[in-house]
């Protein structure tokens, strides 16, 4: 399995560019340790899996970046926790994959690494910042891939390269070594629960495996707790009680998107699942969006240089005080005082008892993974100043973040599979929203449609 992923590698990332640290040597090494091991009569639950991690997560003796020029010639000295697990379970790790600068963009794209190509058509975006995770699972080279999300770093490269993720509940996979350069490997969540890792695969089963490999307290921690998941709430489809959206306030979906959600939604209804199109205890999604946004955007700012707030402060007073959009919250954001930012985490908590409520009456919510689907390579340093059509109209790139914003303030699980793809060939997937620490409703939810109405399709020209 090792040389087979390495030759297609070899033979195909020339014009996807997805694996962009290579560790092969070690990779095979660890493989026929691994055969022997099986020949002893072991059994690990990834033993002998070949594997690649995103470049931002910390493997020991191989460079971290973050596609940051700064981190151009530095090295971990050892694994990051989620990675250790994943060796730990026989997973062969081959390498790291592209990621965006600062891991902060839908498209994978930096200057040390250069730009990552969907494999569903090459002039494209794979999404990001795990982009390069999506983009070689697609393109076949490997099974299995280890991602992270804040703003849908996870989700939106499995949407547009028509693969699969998992978002976990914040807090299950601990994120220590998954760091910038040079930092130290804190076990502390630095972004409060707001970003997570979790795994990337072509199937939900897949998914659902390596999350029990890599969930539960940090190794610092562990003598403390144990992590105990519930169980899926059903094993039957026709059992779901399943909530549908397909708008939001803020932003449009493509209208193929919609479309394909909605030929999902009938498909469930004509299984005998229950099906509803609004609740009156949907939380205002709007709301959420802002809040996302303030507090993502506070988070980014921190340690940036006194020239970088003052230009924030010049921008801020040009607002108008009653200036309610995303763009003027992304803003204002780095100037939140420490009063303000613990105002939105108190809105965090509410959010959360309001889906909790939501939760009582549905197991699912199934939603937009994203407004486009992939669209072509742009990269104008300023995101502010790009742009993104939708149906032939023009929206500000920024705004794409709306559907991310349900599930990441509240800190719910939200898996990504495959819907459908549009009339010209291109991946839709569909995000399956689940009620806190009940990671195995969504993922049962999506297993069951995967085996039900089909999952993973090779990009065509992928398909050899």
């Amino acid at each position: 399995m090792v040389e087979h992923a390495i030759g297609r590698i070899e033979a195909l990332d020339s014009r996807i560019n997805a694996v962009v640290v290579r560790d092969f040597e070690r990779a095979r090494t660890a493989a026929r340790e691994a055969d022997a091991a099986l020949a002893r009569g072991e059994r690990r639950q990834l033993l002998g899996i070949p594997m690649t991690v995103k470049e931002s997560f910390n493997v020991g003796g191989l460079p971290t970046t973050w596609g940051l020029p700064a981190g151009r010639d530095w090295r971990a000295a050892e694994d990051a926790v989620a990675v250790a697990r994943l060796k730990a379970a026989g997973a062969v790790i081959l390498g790291k994959t592209n990621i965006a600068f600062s891991i902060a963009d839908w498209q994978s794209s930096n200057p040390i690494y250069g730009t990552t190509n969907n494999p569903w058509d090459l002039k494209r975006s794979p999404g990001g910042s795990s982009g390069g995770s999506a983009a070689a699972l697609a393109a076949g080279y490997v099974p299995l891939e280890l991602g992270s999300d804040l703003s849908a770093s996870l989700r939106v490269p499995a949407h547009l390269c028509g693969v699969f993720t998992h978002k976990p509940t914040s807090n299950l996979v601990p994120q220590r070594g998954h760091a910038p350069p040079r930092s130290p490997a804190f076990a502390t969540d630095l972004t409060n629960g707001m970003g997570v890792c979790g795994p990337m695969a072509r199937s939900a089963a897949d998914l659902s495996l390596a999350l029990d490999v890599i969930a539960g307290p940090d190794d610092n921690e562990a003598a403390a707790y144990r992590l105990q998941l519930p169980a899926a709430r059903h094993t039957v489809l026709k059992n779901f009680r399943v909530l549908v959206l397909d708008g939001h306030p803020l932003l449009p979906v493509e209208q193929e998107i919609r479309s394909a959600i909605d030929q999902l939604a009938n498909r469930l209804v004509a299984t005998g699942v229950t099906v509803a199109r609004s609740s009156s205890l949907l939380p205002d999604l709007a709301e959420s969006a802002r809040l996302h946004t303030r507090l993502v955007r506070n988070f980014a700012a921190f340690g940036r240089d006194p020239e970088f707030f003052k230009d924030i402060q010049e921008k801020v007073a040009a607002l108008k005080p009653d200036d309610d959009s995303l763009k003027a919250w992304r803003t204002r954001a780095p100037l939140l005082s420490h009063h303000e930012v613990m105002a939105a985490e108190i809105a965090r908590a509410r959010l959360r008892l309001q889906w909790a409520r939501l939760f009582g009456e549905f197991d699912v919510v199934l939603c937009p993974a994203f407004a486009v689907t992939a669209f072509p390579h742009g990269h104008k340093p300023d995101q502010e100043q790009r742009t993104i059509d939708i149906d032939g109209e023009i929206h500000p790139y920024l705004s794409l973040v709306v559907w991310a914003t349900l599930a990441t303030p509240p800190g719910l699980p939200a898996t990504v599979i495959p819907a459908g793809q549009s009339k010209s060939g291109l991946p839709i997937g569909v995000q399956i929203m689940g009620p806190r620490y009940e990671d195995r409703t969504t993922l049962a939810f999506a297993q069951l449609l995967e085996r039900e109405y089909g999952g993973f399709t090779k990009p065509p020209e992928m398909a050899r």
